[in-house]
C-alpha cells in the first residue's frame, strides 16, 4: 500500500539503538510518570498506564523504574511536573513537521527548537500552521516471519486499515483510532509481535525531495528527535 515514510523506518531502526543506550527508557519514563498524575496509578483504570506499562518490560525495563515513575506521577514520591505541548513548524525545504514533547521548562523547549529549526533552514511555526497536513491514526508496528504484506491485509480486511507497508520482517500498520486496539489483537493472533501501538499523527499526503535534500532532512529529523524532552516527531516528507 502507498503513503509510507522512510522515516517511519528510520524511526524503528533508531529506536532499536536507544533502547540499547537506555534513552529510550527516559521517554518512557515521563510518559509514565504523565499518564499516571492524570488517569491515576492503577493501570486498571487507566489504560494508557496499562499500555505504557507493557512497553516498559518490551524493553527489559526494571520494574522499580516503573514504580518510581508512577509514584512520581501520583504524588507519592517527589518528581518533576512535565507538561505535554506539540509544537509545529516548517523544516529543511519546507517539510512540515510535528513535534509531541514533554517538558518541565517551556521556555528553554522552545528556545531549543527555535534554534534547531532555524540552523537547519527552517522555523517553528503557530499553533495550525501544519497542523491541517495531519491526521490522528492508530500506528502499530510489529514483527512477524514468513508474513507477507498481502497475506497479512487480507486477514485485515475487516478494520479500517488506513495504510501498511512491510521493510524485511518489521510491519507498519495505520489505521482508524477506534481500530487500534482490535487490530493490534489480529496481529496478535495472525502470529506477529507487537512491539509498539498507539495514536500518532500521519501525514495526508506527502512530499519528495531529492536524495541529497533528503538526507539532510532527515539528519535533521534524527537530530531533534534525540532532545531530551521529544517523545516524538512526525512529518510529511516521504
Amino acid at each position: 500500500m502507498s503513503g509510507h515514510s522512510k522515516w517511519s523506518t528510520i524511526k524503528h531502526k533508531k529506536a532499536a539503538i536507544d533502547a540499547k543506550r537506555g534513552k529510550l527508557f527516559t521517554k518512557v519514563i515521563k510518559e509514565i510518570t504523565v499518564a499516571a498524575r492524570t488517569g491515576g496509578g492503577d493501570p486498571s483504570g487507566n489504560p494508557r498506564l496499562r499500555f505504557l506499562i507493557d512497553r516498559a518490560k518490551d524493553i527489559n525495563m526494571p520494574s522499580d523504574n516503573v514504580s518510581r515513575a508512577i509514584k512520581k506521577g501520583t504524588g507519592e514520591l517527589p518528581g518533576v511536573h512535565y507538561e505535554a505541548i506539540t509544537y509545529e513548524g516548517y523544516g529543511p525545504n519546507g517539510i512540515a513537521i510535528m513535534v509531541d514533547a514533554l517538558t518541565d521548562n517551556k521556555n528553554r523547549t522552545v528556545a531549543d527548537f527555535r534554534h534547531l529549526f532555524s540552523a537547519s533552514g527552517g522555523n517553528l511555526a503557530e499553533n495550525g500552521a501544519v497542523g491541517w497536513m495531519f491526521d490522528r491514526s492508530g500506528i502499530i508496528k510489529a514483527v512477524g516471519t514468513g508474513m507477507s504484506e498481502d497475506v497479512l491485509l487480507e486477514k485485515l480486511l475487516d478494520y479500517d486499515i488506513k495504510d501498511m507497508h512491510q521493510d524485511e520482517n518489521f510491519f507498519t500498520i495505520v489505521c482508524d483510532p477506534k481500530s487500534l486496539e482490535p487490530v493490534k489483537q489480529a496481529l496478535t493472533d495472525a502470529g506477529l509481535k507487537i512491539e509498539s501501538a498507539d495514536l500518532g499523527l500521519v501525514a495526508k499526503t506527502t512530499m519528495c525531495l531529492p536524495t541529497d535534500q533528503a538526507e539532510k532532512a532527515y539528519e535533521f529529523l534524527s537530530e531533534l528527535e534525540d532532545h531530551d524532552d521529544v517523545q516524538n516527531v512526525y512529518t510529511n516528507l516521504a
